[in-house]
């Protein structure tokens, strides 16, 4: 039987027959329910040149088809995506997470060479339980808080978006809302993530996105100690609604005695103090632009105390240490309250004090059929002309003119003209 000239086709036993694609959660979509392709066989790998079966669907609507790439095998060996080929634990690329394990795995780039070698690692694959990966990366048992920092904590689904039309670039497309492409202008094309090929991010040499990433991280900012040193409160920001306060104590108790955990559902952020400095700062350099809880990347920052808060309160300056400047138009702010005098008598009405009438305390007899309260019981009862009466007031008419009151004694209020205008008719 003839076989191939190819020097990985003399076998067909080394082909790959595979059942389900190994993918991220990216490139898989967000769709649950997806229909997929299978195709045995129906393309070669792009990095071993091995036949392998490829899968074929789309990740969303308004999203463009995708399918494997590279073979289960060399995707084993890196432990990447088959398609996107970033890491499928911290969603980076190749060269990001060697750089951050400190791993200098060198595959062999020769056919027989390459193909010996996959032959190694596919017998170590298969005496393996499958769960972590092989070579020098299974090797590498410390994790990095570089890669913490930079991994991606969620889906990127706009990464499956289509492809930009080139036909709306010329200004030829004729297909409208029905293209299936995107009608966008494209980027710069000197820009350095417009070249990227797929043989160095599997490799892991001259990558741009993994340069760009490794130039972020190089200017990633710190977290220092504040120089209070009785402040051991972190603040913990970001919580959302599926955090708990068992949560945040499963992760910090490990850095040292936790006096009081306090959440503020309504900032969604927490307060965590430590019963020493010691620990507080352990957490908060372990856990600082690194601390994923529930798949939320949460923010940690020190406490302040209640002078420095004061303090940055009138100078304008939040909690958060962001001065916040006046809002033009609100009126200033309001005058203190005059003192009030004790000895002042209470004037609930505005009254007058030289015109307000006297108060007359005059006996009503009791209703017929009861008798009177005997002497030195009931109200006083006082004769109108006796020395201890008060003195009765003028009658109105009598009355000097002054200050009026009332409504009723309003001659210029509505209906009084017309009132006295009748009264003078009769």
């Amino acid at each position: 039987m003839a076989t191939s000239l190819g020097s990985n086709t003399y076998n067909r036993q080394n082909w790959e027959d595979a059942d389900f694609p190994i993918l991220c959660q990216t490139c898989l979509g967000e769709n649950p329910y997806i229909r997929m392709t299978k195709e045995k066989y129906g393309k070669e790998c792009k990095i071993c040149a091995r036949p392998f079966t490829v899968f074929r669907w789309c990740p969303g609507t308004r999203m463009r088809f995708k399918k494997t790439e590279v073979c289960q095998t060399c995707s084993k060996m890196k432990n990447v995506c088959q398609t996107c080929l970033l890491d499928l634990e911290y969603g980076l690329p190749i060269q990001v997470r060697d750089t951050g394990v400190s791993v200098k795995d060198e595959i062999p780039r020769s056919d027989v060479n390459k193909e010996y070698y996959t032959q190694n690692m596919e017998r170590e694959i298969a005496n393996s339980d499958g769960t972590r990966p092989v070579g020098q990366l299974g090797k590498a048992t410390s994790s990095s808080d570089m890669l913490l920092k930079l991994a991606r904590t969620t889906p990127y689904y706009k990464r499956n978006r289509p492809h930009i039309c080139s036909f709306w670039v010329k200004g030829e497309c004729k297909r409208g809302e029905e293209c299936p492409y995107r009608h966008e202008k494209p980027t710069d094309p000197d820009d350095p993530l417009a070249d990227q090929n797929i043989k160095d991010r599997y490799y892991g040499i001259n990558d741009p996105v993994a340069d760009k990433l490794l130039k972020r991280a190089s200017t990633m900012p710190r977290l220092d100690p504040p120089e209070d040193k009785s402040i051991t409160t972190l603040y913990i920001g970001g919580l959302g609604d599926n955090v708990t306060d068992g949560d945040l104590k499963g992760h910090f108790y490990q850095f040292g005695e936790i006096r009081t955990i306090t959440i503020v559902q309504r900032q969604q952020c927490a307060f965590i103090q430590f019963a020493t400095r010691q620990a507080a700062e352990m957490a908060a350099e372990k856990s600082f632009n690194k601390l994923i809880i529930n798949g939320r990347r949460l923010t940690v920052k020190w406490g302040r105390s209640q002078a420095a808060r004061g303090k940055d309160g009138k100078d304008g300056i939040s909690e958060m240490g962001i001065r916040l400047d006046p809002v033009p138009g609100l009126p200033g702010a309001l005058p203190p309250p005059p003192a009030l005098d004790d000895e002042a008598p209470a004037n609930y009405f505005n009254l007058d004090p030289a015109t307000s009438p006297a108060i007359m305390n005059i006996a009503i007899p009791p209703p017929p059929g009861i008798n009177p309260p005997p002497p030195g019981f009931g109200p006083p009862m006082f004769h109108p002309m006796g020395p201890m009466a008060p003195p009765v007031p003028p009658p109105i008419t009598m009355r000097p003119p002054g200050t009026i009151h009332y409504p009723s004694q309003d001659p210029q209020r509505m209906g009084a003209h017309a009132a006295l205008a009748s009264h003078h008719t009769e």
